[in-house]
């Protein structure tokens, strides 16, 4: 099971979810509900909690993400039928995929040609006397040089002219740069507005003020011989001469040496 998933928000909007978080935890200083970050949560330990509570707080802007979802299908949907690159039978795709394989064969087919037929042309050339058709080979390879020239730079510019297409009709790309219809930017930006105002926010607020988490105090005014409460509770070890069954230690006592008799001048034996 995993903690970070949420059944009803779209991968897609995962990332949008996190810089709604991530701007709300920027400003916090701005909202009086908020101005408690730092004191005891900071701005990484709140972000952790909230996305680890993606369902929980997207669940309070349910009703405007649906909306936004289903008017984005829509334009979806629209934009594939209208898509002229697109044909039901795939020859479209078909015809793409030849013209690639053509754009890459081509400068490696006509490089080859033209360093086989330079270098027999010029070997030959060197023979004395060079044979009549040598000269016709070199000419043949230059040609083809020319011609893997002239096939790079059709290339590039076929890239050139894929890349700038798909991106200016992907998704993506206009979601980016706002460029999107007004009923879908409408709807995306009330689902933004909802989700920040009736779920980040809140769930934030009542993250800061709940009292069971409590502030940790520094390791120099911490009392002595006392740890912080972290959520669970340490085992009762008990020692070994402690508790009803206890049996009593053995005791040891040291042997009593006792130190030679001398005495003084009055114990001097006759």
């Amino acid at each position: 099971m995993h903690m970070n998933s949420a059944p009803h928000l779209l991968t897609e909007d995962r990332p949008e979810y996190e810089r709604l978080l991530d701007d709300a935890l920027r400003h916090a200083h701005e909202r009086p509900e908020l101005a408690a970050v730092g004191e005891r949560l900071n701005a990484a330990q709140l972000r952790t909690m909230a996305l680890a509570a993606v369902a929980l707080i997207t669940a309070a802007a349910a009703t405007e993400y649906e909306q936004y979802v289903k008017a984005r299908d829509e334009l979806r949907a629209t934009g594939r039928d209208a898509d002229p690159g697109t044909a039901p039978d795939g020859l479209g795709q078909s015809g793409a995929g030849i013209g690639a394989v053509v754009t890459v064969l081509a400068p490696m087919l006509a490089g080859t040609a033209a360093a086989i037929f330079l270098l027999i042309g010029y070997l030959l050339k060197m023979l004395e006397p060079p044979p009549a058709f040598a000269t016709t080979m070199v000419g043949a390879g230059w040609f083809f040089a020319a011609a893997t020239a002239a096939a790079i730079l059709v290339a590039a510019v076929g890239l050139l002219i894929t890349a700038l297409r798909n991106g200016s009709t992907s998704l993506a790309a206009r979601e980016a740069g706002e460029d999107l219809p007004d009923d879908v930017a409408l709807a995306r930006e009330t689902w933004r507005q909802a989700l920040l105002e009736r779920g980040i926010v809140p769930f934030l607020r009542d993250a800061l003020t709940e009292p069971a988490i409590g502030p940790v105090v520094p390791a120099p005014h911490r009392p002595a011989g006392r740890l912080p409460k972290i959520g669970y509770s340490r085992p009762d070890f008990a020692g070994p001469d402690e508790g009803p069954a206890a049996a009593p230690r053995p005791t040891y006592s040291s042997p009593d040496f006792t130190s030679p008799d001398f005495g003084g001048p009055e114990h001097e034996l006759d």
